[in-house]
């Protein structure tokens, strides 16, 4: 009876805590005892949202296996604890290709392109006991469903003929993407957190060369990236910034190898309430390699595109547990070879799992 008095008294501190604090005090009754409080969005949205991968269309259509603005506030942050949480980013991006020229895409070459794009992105994080060079270390998986609606103004691609057309394609499907599997390592400082993080897409996914609309990329593709994220409590401030460079190997269906990318992506928020906070989010794209196999018609075809835009979170209880929510828009521009749009990240994200605390 007494310990279960004591147990309501240390949930009822809990919610009467503001949220800054609220996730340490929470997270100490069912984890360990973590240095720092942290913000749950902040640690849980941004994290999950780091280990979502998957793109919109094939790599030659001017996507990429890294989707843009998945990272953001608390980029660098990986929870402190040993447990298992489910996150579920979905994303929207409706763009076209009219200010890039010519697209390649599925094994035809798209005058002018529109695309709608909608993934569900469901993610694993099993946060283990274990460190690797004093920081934590995690493994992820995320599954990958969606709807990519697209019509192109298109000339066939023909080997050994040329090309031939144009003719106006549409094309609407719901389809299996591939899956993306990821190791974290996280180390915390007072008030900085850092995260190096490899992600692998496994070409596994559902994918036709002659169609317009693709959700796989039927390729193998590599990520490795880096995170850090500056607390200023005094301030209520966040600050987060992640980089990246992903390797791309060839669509063998379609003969076409996209080069090396870079990645940038930055944030700042403000708590205006212990359960809410706003920021404004952006990002940068730039491939520093060029294209290469036989279906690259086109040459080279670096591409680049920046975007900017506002984003909110917060936490809530359901019964027992914090539930992250987080909500990102972006505005795209200064783009070349690639497509050029908006795009929107809404991310639930809750605990599924935590061990037993010992008496």
């Amino acid at each position: 009876m007494k310990s279960l008095e004591i147990k309501q008294r240390a949930i009822t501190t809990v919610l009467a805590t503001p949220a800054l604090f609220r996730t340490k005090a929470w997270l100490s009754l069912f984890f360990r005892q973590t240095r720092r409080s942290l913000h749950l969005t902040a640690i849980l949205a941004a994290t999950l949202l780091t280990l979502s991968a998957g793109s919109a269309v094939a790599a030659e259509g001017g996507s990429s296996f890294y989707l843009m603005g998945q990272r953001g506030q608390g980029a660098g942050i990986l929870p402190q604890m040993e447990g298992i949480i489910f996150s579920l980013p979905t994303y929207y991006y409706s763009a076209d290709a009219s200010g890039s020229g010519s697209l390649p895409i599925g094994g035809t070459l798209s005058l002018g392109l529109d695309a709608d794009v909608f993934l569900a992105l469901p993610t694993v994080l099993w946060l283990t006991p274990f460190d690797v060079l004093g920081g934590d270390l995690a493994f992820s998986g995320t599954f990958v469903y969606g709807n990519s609606d697209v019509s192109a103004e298109a000339a066939l691609v023909i080997p050994g003929i040329g090309v031939r057309g144009p003719v106006s394609l549409s094309d609407d499907r719901w389809a299996v993407g591939d899956p993306a599997f990821s190791a974290l390592v996280g180390w915390h400082g007072d008030n900085h957190h850092y995260l190096v993080s490899a992600s692998v897409n496994v070409p596994v996914g559902s994918y036709d060369a002659g169609r317009l609309a693709n959700v796989a990329l039927n390729r193998w593709a590599g990520d490795i990236s880096v995170a850090g994220t500056w607390t200023f409590p005094q301030n209520s401030i966040e600050l987060s910034a992640a980089t990246g460079i992903t390797f791309n190997g060839e669509n063998d269906d379609t003969d076409y190898e996209t080069g090396t990318e870079f990645h940038l992506e930055a944030s700042a928020f403000y708590q205006f309430t212990p359960a809410f906070s706003i920021g404004l989010n952006g990002y940068h794209y730039q491939q520093i390699s060029g294209d290469s196999g036989a279906g690259a018609t086109l040459g080279d075809f670096e591409g680049r595109v920046s975007a900017f835009g506002p984003g909110l979170s917060g936490t809530i209880q359901a019964g027992p547990l914090p539930v992250s929510v987080s909500l990102r828009y972006f505005h795209e521009f200064n783009v070349k070879n690639r497509l050029e749009g908006d795009s929107c990240w809404l991310t639930l994200s809750i605990p599924l799992w935590v061990p037993e605390q010992t008496p």
